[in-house]
């Protein structure tokens, strides 16, 4: 069977049309191929079998945990082919996201009991009041008839929240923003800038720890310098840095984006609007709706098998690199039916969650209870504050072209 490379996924197109490449993988079944780096990787967008990608054990993340003659590169050395400082990619490439088994376990369980549903349902009200605050400034933010909720709202929020959490100083925060949207965007063409970044990244996370050994706050980052500096086999203190700048970028990062998607959606389907206006309860399932039909996810990292696997659709044979692409594993007919439909009362009364925005498995985002409360108190803010919200027909919404996430550049809004 020829296989049919679809993507480079550092050289994303600029007219990138999320959904029109998702048709095309899907049509292209098993023989759809991406690469990164050189590295061949096969794409799936069934959600059975991404489902099984995200949690077989089969499956690991970390190459270097291949058993026998590897053949596939790892995270670090790709990175290190594409011009990355060595002393930097292990903060990029051997966090919590990159780790397998006892490893992973080890590291999540040191940050997991802040993330639990009855800690965030306690932080609904400074969530709700974060909001709030920003709405009240969104009219002195205005640019002639309209304001980027993008740069006023969608981000300032869920930064201002992880910050609170890990006690990131006010001063320090907007560099923190601009950081985490470099380094997702994978600017490997611009080396010097990612490079900066990275160094940017570290350089402020060392001192972040110095102030808590100082002051020792008593916060989620005030914790981990107190595992660290107690028990240095739970935590190093590369482990620790890397573990900053996962929590701070994965924890406003892909919420910024699961905000201002959301609210396009709801704008552009004014049906959806009014239903969720005339019932404000229905709110969580309108957020799981968004999170499956426009999610800031667009497909998980790379796992690769550590023995011949038989998916229901393809055989991945030991070694390989593959990519469970969670947006297609979202718009699968045969489990959403008329995918491509927006339906805010799809997932009313659900137990559970049948999309795959938050992954599966061992991996499934340690957030996923904070992003969807960020999302719920940030719309019912904004819809309740500005009953005439609408698009600025005059400044349409900018797309960014990028393949690990589906995001706005800016989103223009009448209030």
């Amino acid at each position: 069977m020829s296989t049919q490379t679809l993507f480079e996924l550092t050289a994303p197109p600029a007219d990138l049309d999320h959904v029109e490449l998702l048709e095309r993988v899907r049509a292209a079944g098993p023989r759809a191929r991406a690469t990164m780096g050189g590295m061949e990787m096969r794409l799936v967008v069934d959600d059975a079998d991404a489902r099984t990608i995200l949690s077989d054990r089969r499956f690991v993340v970390n190459a270097e945990n291949l058993p026998g003659e590897r053949t596939v590169p790892s995270r670090p050395e790709l990175l290190l082919a594409m011009g990355m400082r060595p002393e930097l990619i292990t903060h990029i490439s051997e966090g919590l996201l990159d780790k397998d088994g006892v490893d992973h376990v080890r590291l999540r369980k040191l940050v997991s009991r802040t993330f639990t549903v009855r800690r965030i349902e306690a932080m609904r009200p400074r969530i709700r009041a974060i909001a709030e605050k920003l709405i009240a400034g969104l009219p002195d933010r205005a640019e002639g008839a309209s304001v980027d909720l993008v740069d006023h709202f969608t981000y300032p929020l869920p930064i201002a929240v992880i910050c609170d959490l890990l006690g990131v100083p006010e001063e320090e925060r907007a560099p923190w923003r601009e950081w985490g949207h470099t380094l997702t965007s994978f600017k490997f063409s611009d080396l010097e800038e990612m490079n900066g970044t990275v160094g940017s990244l570290v350089d402020a996370s060392r001192r972040l720890i110095a102030l808590h050994r100082e002051h020792e706050y008593d916060d989620l980052l005030g914790d981990l310098v107190r595992v660290r500096d107690e028990d240095g086999d739970r935590l190093s203190e590369e482990e620790l840095i890397t573990m900053i700048i996962t929590l701070v970028v994965a924890g406003h990062e892909t919420t910024a984006n699961l905000i201002a998607n959301g609210t396009h959606a709801l704008l552009t389907h004014p049906d959806q609007l009014a239903a969720l206006r005339e019932d404000p309860g229905l709110m969580p399932s309108a957020v799981h709706e968004m999170l499956r039909w426009c999610g800031p996810v667009f497909q998980t990292r790379p796992r690769f098998a550590t023995e011949d696997v038989e998916l229901s659709t393809t055989t991945i044979p030991a070694g390989t690199a593959v990519i469970a692409m969670a947006a297609g594993a979202n718009r699968d007919p045969r489990v959403h039916p008329e995918p491509e439909r927006f339906d805010i009362t799809r997932h009313r009364g659900e137990p559970g969650e049948a999309h795959l925005a938050f992954g599966h498995g061992l991996h499934y985002c340690l957030g996923a209870a904070l992003a969807r409360a960020e999302g719920q108190e940030a719309l019912a803010a904004l819809l309740a504050a500005f009953p005439g919200l609408a698009l600025d027909p005059a400044r349409p919404p900018v797309r960014q072209p990028n393949l690990a996430f589906v995001r706005f550049e800016d989103l223009y809004v009448l209030l």
